[in-house]
């Protein structure tokens, strides 16, 4: 589906945040692996007492990943119970996040969080977040020319994996799509909703008479 353009403009992705069960192991596995660079970091030492952060980039894509650095988390811990390491969040750059946020809104999206503001020295940015199908949410990110490495309140890696210089070449450059599976018979109401609260129009469909094996 692709985004209208009557409602603020849609820019691309952001980033994808997955919640892990080792935030560090998995920025390592992707950076020795697919050839991505681990570029921000936001933990203890930046004033984030209950979530880490590691942050890892590849031309235009950027992931991240998050785990818990306190015992019980239980937002945490149901969630991995259900979904294992997984996409919690797929973030889309937006240039009004105040125009798209409230337009889901009204359009019936459930809110997790309002727009607001986040701001260092190297600029603001402001953010809002939506829930979507299932456990997963959709923030958007309005940077307007934020010269930081990631967001407000990251800073660099504490440590540099000397294997990111070593490594051949991977060559992602970009995010084509993002793929949310629904349960049977409920692919239709999720497709609507990305329709009537995010502005989006259905270009192309395909059914079980394509896509579909002997079971």
């Amino acid at each position: 589906m692709a985004a209208a353009q009557n409602i603020g403009n849609y820019e691309g992705f952001d980033h994808v945040t997955f919640w892990v069960g080792n935030a560090k192991q998995a920025a390592s596995f992707y950076t020795t692996r697919f050839g991505f660079k681990e570029i921000a970091y936001s933990g203890l030492e930046t004033g984030s007492r209950d979530i880490c952060s590691h942050v890892v980039q590849q031309d235009t894509i950027t992931f991240v990943f998050k785990s818990p650095l306190n015992p019980n988390n239980k937002i945490f811990s149901d969630h991995l119970a259900v979904h294992g390491d997984g996409v919690k969040d797929v973030a889309f750059t937006v240039d009004d996040v105040h125009s798209i946020y409230t337009r889901a809104v009204e359009k019936g999206a459930r809110s997790i969080q309002a727009p607001y503001e986040l701001k260092d020295e190297h600029g603001s940015v402001w953010l809002a977040t939506i829930a979507t199908y299932g456990d997963t949410e959709h923030t958007f990110v309005q940077r307007n020319g934020y010269k930081g490495l990631f967001l407000p309140g990251f800073t660099l890696p504490r440590n540099k994996d000397p294997l990111e210089e070593l490594l051949p070449v991977v060559g992602l450059n970009y995010i084509d799509h993002c793929v949310g599976n629904q349960p049977d018979g409920e692919m239709l109401q999720a497709c609507e909703m990305y329709e009537q609260q995010l502005g989006f129009h259905r270009f192309w469909s395909v059914d079980d008479s394509q896509i579909h094996t002997e079971y």
